[in-house]
């Protein structure tokens, strides 16, 4: 048919053309799927439910582990409780792993169905589109002659005027089949794009799985290593945990005597307004454990008479950590890494264009580097139970930057022996409630 089209005589009624642009164009409907690539798409369709569902089953998994880990960590600390959660935490990442093996394969499979998709759909537009510019050329070659030479070629006067009333609503069919065209390629562009978007979310997913991975391997050493140092008995475990304790406050007290002396006056209008909700929460799952300022744990004298500096958010190792706002590392430490530094463990410090700096501590993997600029989301690290932890959680800040330094410890610290260990410190002036500027703070108060 194209070929009896595209060598259609000029004189041919302007009826019988409209009537194969119409066959060719207008009634051929768009985004049909040839039978190959129909059968295809479905075949793929039916493996993503497929994925989906195994997707929620382990999700179920982790929720189950997740809980189990929440009600050890309220018990009584001790070397039992300290192994299990070990143990648990193992299980929870490797349904982790899988989890992530599911979504790549998910991910894989609909970068794929969208391949085919965008594939089936430029064959179309293209076909759509060549026959269409055909029919204009041959249009603008019967606009070309004389309307004596039309009224001569046509069998009657009426038959004329018919023909003329045809090019009209010619004119009209064509408006709308170059319009749906138009629309066509739109979403051609937009399941490119989509495309797009998932082979990052692909990328992701398997920079993730060489991350959890890691964390295995440290959760495995942990256990190990708390077994080698405890000799396998309670009572060493308590002497190891007391002596944990005692060096942790000594920590404290000495961090809490310098911030006292450093007096920096924090400008209110170098930094966003109280309930601004400027700053995104660092993980999807919010669930806090310790609050902001005078708690009941603060005033049982667990900061040596300081108030805590941040909120505590309860979750299992590995969980990602997301940057609260674009901004930049201003550093990243790692207390652990020096005998006697019972403190933040892995952290991490943002500083943010708005005057405000963000701390995540107590992480397990950190993923970005001093100077490294980040965006709102990114992440930067997992969440852990490094440094002085009573169960593995995110402790996170909100400073004025105004107020913030880096310091070695040893410029500061006398008792203990971590002198290389850089940790950030502020005036006290400069801890903000990370409530007043995470978004809908107040509902979690």
């Amino acid at each position: 048919m194209l070929k009896f089209f595209f060598d259609y005589h000029p004189h041919t009624s302007f009826r019988a053309l409209i009537a194969l642009f119409l066959v060719l164009v207008l009634i051929a409907p768009f985004a049909r799927p040839t039978d190959a690539y129909a059968g295809l798409i479905d075949d793929l369709a039916q493996k993503i439910a497929g994925k989906t569902e195994d997707i929620e089953k382990l999700n179920q998994e982790i929720e189950a582990y997740e809980e189990q880990l929440s009600t050890i960590g309220k018990e009584k600390a001790t070397l039992n409780s300290a192994v299990q959660t070990i143990d648990i935490t193992r299980k929870k990442l490797a349904t982790d792993i899988s989890l992530t093996e599911k979504k790549i394969d998910g991910t894989s499979l609909n970068v794929e169905r969208l391949s085919l998709s965008i594939a089936d759909t430029e064959q179309d537009v293209s076909e759509k589109t060549a026959a269409i510019k055909q029919f204009i050329r041959k249009i603008d070659h019967i606009e070309n002659i004389s309307t004596a030479e039309l009224m001569l070629s046509s069998d009657s006067l009426s038959d004329f005027w018919k023909d003329i009333e045809t090019v009209r609503r010619f004119e009209t069919h064509m408006s709308a089949a170059v319009d749906e065209l138009l629309v066509h390629k739109a979403a051609l562009e937009g399941d490119k794009t989509a495309k797009e978007k998932e082979q990052q979310q692909l990328e992701a997913y398997q920079n993730r799985l060489a991350d959890q991975k890691t964390i295995v391997d440290q959760n495995r050493a942990e256990k190990n290593a708390l077994l080698q140092q405890t000799k396998k008995e309670e009572s060493t475990y308590q002497t190891k945990l007391a002596e944990k304790q005692r060096l942790k406050e000594e920590f404290e007290k000495e961090i809490l005597a310098y911030e006292s002396q450093i007096k920096i006056a924090v400008d209110p209008n170098t930094f966003p307004a109280v309930g601004s909700g400027v700053l995104a929460w660092p993980v999807d799952v919010i669930r806090i454990t310790q609050y902001f300022g005078s708690t009941a744990f603060a005033r049982s004298g667990a900061y040596n008479g300081k108030d805590h500096n941040g909120i505590d958010l309860g979750m299992s190792v590995g969980t990602p950590l997301k940057a609260s706002l674009s901004g930049t590392v201003w550093a990243t430490g790692n207390t652990d890494a020096y005998p006697g530094c019972y403190s933040y463990g892995k952290w991490v410090l943002l500083k943010h264009h708005n005057g405000l700096t963000t701390l995540y501590a107590h992480m397990s993997l950190i993923k970005v580097a001093a100077g490294q600029a980040v965006s709102t989301g990114d992440i930067i690290g997992y969440s852990g139970n490094t440094g002085y932890s009573t169960g593995p959680h995110l402790h996170y800040s909100v400073f004025a930057t105004q107020g913030v330094q880096i310091v070695k410890m040893g410029d500061i610290k006398k008792v203990t022996g971590c002198g290389q260990a850089t940790v950030p410190v502020a005036s006290l002036t400069a801890y903000m409630n990370p409530l007043d500027y995470l978004v809908n703070g107040n509902d979690y108060r």
